[in-house]
């Protein structure tokens, strides 16, 4: 407990996609930084719910590359119980944040990520912003993506993770048929879309491979799983590959936001 009241106070941006949230991917950092004490803040493109695609919150679904059933049912129970909570309702507007009030920002994954997150300008400025003040930045998934697009102040020319080691989602992973975006919970003020893309908008890991540089690193272990979850510590960077590392990328993220704030108090 005397951790919890430490962190209680510091403030976490987590932003996630109102296209196609993968529901882990967000319940696992959000639920390990908030029983962590930290003040959590949620922003979403549209200012709305962030609701999940329908195949995260299916027990019974079977990733069709790797071919093992991905979300297990407690994970699927307590995504359940957030959204009869309300917890994760009334997001703020990516637009309408300012990193200034914030110390750490997490962005998180799922396949509608490259569609409202990781190219939308607004991501790019506060990934900027935080890089600037030296703030601890995470990304998950296909949300890694937006440290792709983010622009080192001092050289525009290059990524915020150039020369960094970074986790990204392996090309092995990838889907390659066509991909749904129906929501779980859809209403017609928060939809999603009925855009079908061929499989991921992107392959995820020869940009990042480009955005690091000779002198960075990509690690991206397709052979990774829950039992051997791969997250990347690499200041100010924590990333992660996939929906198998989410539970490892709260932890870790709790681990080097409290670390941070005892070394300040001390």
């Amino acid at each position: 407990m005397k951790g919890v009241a430490a962190n209680m106070g510091k403030k976490v941006l987590l932003l996630a996609s109102n296209i196609g949230l993968w529901a882990e991917e967000l319940q696992a950092p959000w639920d390990a930084l908030r029983l962590a004490g930290f003040e959590l803040t949620l922003a979403t493109e549209q200012g709305k719910t962030p609701l999940s695609l329908a195949l995260s919150v299916d027990p019974d679904f079977v990733d069709p590359v790797q071919q093992y059933n991905v979300n297990p049912p407690e994970v699927v129970a307590r995504v359940k119980e957030i959204y009869a909570t309300g917890e994760w309702d009334n997001p703020m507007t990516i637009a309408s944040v300012s990193m200034d009030d914030y110390d750490a920002i997490v962005v998180v994954g799922g396949p509608g990520s490259p569609l409202d997150l990781t190219g939308n300008a607004k991501v790019h400025r506060l990934l900027e912003q935080a890089y600037a003040s030296g703030k601890t930045m995470g990304a998950l998934c296909y949300a890694v993506g937006a440290l792709v697009w983010a622009r080192n102040p001092a050289d525009w020319s290059k990524s915020i993770i150039y020369g960094k080691q970074i986790a990204a989602h392996p090309k092995e992973w990838d889907f390659t048929g066509p991909l749904p975006y129906m929501l779980d919970g859809a209403t017609p003020d928060n939809p999603g879309t009925d855009l079908v893309t061929p499989g991921f908008v992107y392959p995820l890991s020869p940009i990042v491979v480009d955005a690091v540089g000779p002198n960075g690193k990509v690690h991206s272990d397709p052979m990774a799983n829950r039992e051997r979850p791969q997250v990347v510590y690499d200041p100010p960077f924590v990333t992660a590959l996939s929906v198998e590392s989410s539970i490892a990328f709260g932890q870790k993220l709790v681990e080097v936001l409290s670390a941070e704030l005892a070394q300040v108090s001390g």
